[in-house]
């Protein structure tokens, strides 16, 4: 069985979708010793800068006996240009050679005579289309619906996304199986001699609620800092800060401009995009995370901070709570009150902090990266047999059955 992966985010982009296409991946690999794979990526123009990630094709290609890189010599926008908006009929086998199935852990596959299997991780350009990039979202509302025709196998990162592609685009729930994203594991408690050097280096705060993901609008950041506004310094001990720990992404002046507002400079620490290795003892030394996002396919950062034993503020909308299940504190996004106050609460109920944690300890066992690629594997069987429609969403109902009831 040959299959090909669209890895373009995995290359490219270093949170979100990019770090969900290399850990699904790497772990599809390392459980497939027999397949063959061929991992095809927007390289940029020659001569250009290299993507950030382009190691990891590298160490994934070394690491299996059958996987080769195909790197095409045009950045990625040139690219979806050719294939969606001029939607130029060239399909990938051009350059990769015949294909079984076509992987594509990022929205739209390109043209393809493959057996598909396309990911949608979530819906917000048109649940938030105020939030979204407006080239990008008319993007994804032309493209999105011909890749779910083309789609043989539809994946969702959670029960909310699969929900909404019900809703929203009209796709019947037994086209869409549900298959969770999971934690690395070197996301967990770490003990004080590993975290202390990485606070000194980042010259981090003694006492911090946290922050992760891209500043953008559908992050509800404002509100967060219009919360933490209302925390007395000194609440729960020395003085507290807040850390925002992500790179710049679009439409994020409001944020700034929320800062001078509120007089919170001396307060607010703002983090670039923070390194692989960094970001667990981030989290670690973290007293609270927060995450009060207006709609998200999945969550990841709240359920690496419960895998870190870090005590967790979310918004009670979209798959969050889905996500956290009962191992955190739920606010309604637009409540400003509520976000703070759960924060406070975190912040001086020691009973509390102890049996979230623990209860975000055994939620995070449920999202393992080794189990979301068997389903991922078993998808690729069930497409290289042929099988008909109805065997095909038998055996996706029986592996989200599988998987919703706990099994690892």
């Amino acid at each position: 069985m040959h299959v090909g992966i669209d890895f373009t985010a995995g290359v490219w982009q270093g949170a979100g979708i990019g770090r969900y296409t290399r850990e699904l991946i790497g772990a599809v690999l390392a459980q497939s010793p027999d397949l063959r794979f061929t991992l095809f990526y927007a390289a940029g123009f020659p001569g250009a800068d290299s993507p950030p990630y382009l190691p990891e094709v590298h160490r994934l290609c070394a690491s299996h006996p059958h996987t080769r890189a195909v790197p095409i010599p045009l950045p990625p926008r040139r690219l979806t240009q050719i294939w969606h908006r001029l939607r130029i009929p060239l399909p990938i086998e051009w350059l990769t050679g015949p294909l079984d199935i076509l992987h594509a852990p990022d929205f739209v596959p390109p043209p393809t005579r493959a057996r598909t299997l396309v990911t949608i991780h979530d819906l917000s350009y048109m649940v938030h289309p105020e939030c979204a990039v407006p080239g990008v979202a008319a993007y994804l509302r032309d493209a999105v619906p011909r890749a779910l025709k083309q789609a043989s196998i539809i994946i969702a990162d959670s029960e909310s996304t699969r929900r909404d592609l019900h809703r929203l685009l009209n796709i019947a729930l037994d086209r869409v199986t549900v298959v969770y994203p999971g934690v690395d594991a070197r996301f967990r408690p770490l003990p004080p001699d590993v975290c202390e050097p990485v606070r000194c280096r980042l010259n981090l705060p003694r006492r911090f609620i946290l922050f992760v993901g891209t500043i953008e609008p559908r992050k509800n950041l404002v509100r967060l800092l219009e919360a933490f506004a209302r925390i007395d310094p000194t609440t729960g001990g020395e003085d507290l800060f807040l850390v925002l720990a992500g790179r710049r992404g679009w439409m994020y002046q409001p944020v700034f401009a929320a800062i001078d507002r509120l007089n919170l400079h001396d307060r607010v620490q703002l983090l670039d995009f923070v390194a692989d290795s960094d970001l667990p003892v981030v989290y670690n030394l973290a007293q609270v995370f927060v995450y009060p996002s207006l709609y998200e396919g999945f969550g990841l950062p709240p359920l690496e901070a419960l895998a870190c034993g870090t005590p967790v503020v979310t918004s009670d909308n979209s798959s969050l709570p889905e996500v956290v299940g009962n191992a955190a504190l739920l606010a309604r996004a637009d409540d400003v009150e509520a976000l703070s106050e759960g924060m406070i609460r975190l912040l001086k109920d020691v009973a509390l902090r102890d049996r979230l944690r623990q209860a975000g300890l055994e939620q995070v066992r449920r999202f393992r990266w080794e189990a979301s690629a068997r389903q991922i594997i078993e998808h690729y069987h069930t497409l290289s047999t042929g099988a008909s429609h109805e065997a095909t969403t038998g055996a996706l109902r029986r592996s989200a059955r599988l998987r919703r009831d706990g099994e690892p």
